[in-house]
């Protein structure tokens, strides 16, 4: 398995994969000059431009899930700027063999971040803010989260 399961036993981690939707968080990133968006170096999504994201830990209140995956995947802390709501994602690929993908619930929420010295995590080879009139083509769940924050281009 992963680095980033480490901290549940992988048989767990198989039979949630395996038997049950994931909760997570997604950060739609906005800065002044656009979005930030990552390419991602693993699955799902891999080699896609997409969101900063992670799993809700037991205990953990969305918005302390959404301060630590900031935290953890871009070295910056963050203000909540808005809740998008609730997302079903459907992945055909999973780190778990044989397990018919992943299924995860994913909150989405607009943030900004409070400095500009973003310090990327192993998930990620890149990260750039792109101007909402010059994205480049990104996953449709990041689609899907532009859309539901008015964020979407102007196109005619």
């Amino acid at each position: 398995m992963t680095d980033h399961v480490a901290w549940i036993p992988d048989d767990v981690w198989a039979d949630i994969v395996e038997h049950v939707p994931i909760p997570s968080v997604d950060l739609l990133v906005t800065c002044d000059d656009g979005i930030l968006l990552a390419k991602r170096q693993n699955d799902p999504a891999k080699g896609e431009w997409f969101v900063p994201g992670g799993r809700i830990q037991k205990g953990e209140s969305l918005t302390e899930a959404v301060h630590r995956v900031s935290e953890a995947e871009l070295g910056v802390e963050i203000t909540i700027e808005e809740e998008l709501g609730a997302y079903n994602h459907f992945y055909e690929t999973s780190d778990v063999p044989d397990s018919g993908g992943k299924h995860y619930v994913a909150h989405g929420y607009v943030v900004t971040p409070t400095s500009e010295s973003i310090v990327l995590d192993a998930q990620h080879d890149e990260a750039r803010t792109f101007p909402l009139d010059e994205l480049p083509s990104v996953h449709e769940h990041v689609e899907a989260y532009l859309d539901s924050a008015e964020l979407v281009p102007d196109t005619t």
